[in-house]
């Protein structure tokens, strides 16, 4: 390639094809019928979000030498997966809003709500069986999902296991943090690109290359996630900024600030994450503790240099154009407003 991957620019609605090609094929599986499952589903499905994962999947596939439409199938299902999980999510974290609406329970009710993320889960299962691959291919891509699935539960439980910092305790370690980050969002990214080079008829060395492309923009993704609670409200991000303050949950920038921070810095970390404060004061106070101690502008870095990790070996892919799109999302993921 003639352009380094690190430093490909963005471009904005480059990848508008792939973009209206997944919203049609989602919006083909969600029929509006008047029923309510119905309704429910096609509300937490096409809801206006990123699509990064099926895109991710997509151009994967290309990226080895395949085609779109042999993995459009994947990209549905694990968009599926992923709005399934944001749903049961939303319930756990009592958060009234996703990608700038109600979220599914705070519409529906949480009984309801549960019922629609279980079944988006089934339904992916639905879609992978529609992949235009050899059949060992699809259940290998089944496996991928699953296992990513599996993880993102295991990151969960982990998440809620996590100390905040306080007084006489260090608290959760920024290694547990990465963990869960690797769990929690890493592995649907990297199922994504994997799943997407085994049905693009990449080498086993593609597969691998492209899972840790996958796992490190992932990573790059949540990293800036914990970031936009501090650089814009709840408006632009589409989804409640308290969320992790009201649920004292130690995020990166968070740690950072109380590992690098003063000892008023770290007595604000601690005093925010007690439960002592309301949650908008709660939040405002680890602002200040954030951006104070400097901890602001080490997250961010954080998250830039595992972005560039995840496109260091693009060049190593056969379809340059396809490895172009990849590196431009990566770029997004350590750097946007929602």
């Amino acid at each position: 390639m003639t352009e380094t991957m690190s430093t490909v620019p963005l471009r904005p609605g480059a990848d508008d094809d792939d973009l209206a090609g997944i919203r049609d094929a989602l919006g083909r599986r969600r029929p509006e019928s008047g029923d309510r499952f119905d309704e429910m589903t096609r509300y937490a499905m096409l809801a206006p979000g990123k699509l990064l994962r099926p895109m991710m999947l997509v151009a994967s596939a290309e990226a080895v030498g395949g085609r779109d439409a042999a993995a459009l199938p994947a990209a549905v299902a694990i968009e599926h997966l992923h709005v399934a999980s944001l749903v049961h999510d939303d319930i756990i974290d009592g958060d009234d809003l996703r990608r700038g609406q109600p979220s599914v329970h705070a519409r529906y009710g949480v009984a309801d709500a549960i019922v629609t993320g279980d079944a988006l889960l089934f339904e992916l299962f639905d879609a992978v069986s529609e992949c235009d691959a050899p059949p060992r291919t699809v259940v290998a891509v089944i496996s991928e999902l699953a296992r990513a699935g599996g993880e993102l539960c295991r990151g969960q439980v982990r998440e809620a296991a996590l100390e905040p910092p306080g007084a006489g305790r260090t608290g959760s370690a920024l290694a547990d943090y990465l963990e869960v980050a690797a769990l929690k969002t890493g592995a649907l990214f990297r199922a994504a690109c994997r799943a997407g080079a085994l049905l693009g008829g990449g080498t086993p060395e593609h597969v691998d290359l492209l899972g840790d492309y996958g796992h490190h923009t992932g990573i790059a993704f949540q990293l800036h996630d914990d970031l936009l609670p501090y650089l814009v409200d709840s408006r632009a991000s589409g989804k409640p900024t308290t969320s992790d303050a009201s649920n004292l949950r130690p995020t990166w920038p968070v740690l950072l600030a109380h590992r690098d921070g003063g000892p008023e810095h770290r007595e604000a970390v601690e005093t925010a994450l007690s439960g002592a404060l309301p949650a908008d004061e709660t939040l405002e106070v680890l602002r200040s503790a954030v951006t104070g101690s400097g901890a602001l502008a080490t997250a961010r870095r954080g998250a830039r240099e595992r972005s560039d990790r995840a496109v260091a070996r693009l060049d190593e892919l056969p379809r340059p154009a396809a490895a172009r799109r990849l590196a431009r999302i990566a770029t997004i993921a350590a750097d946007r407003d929602r």
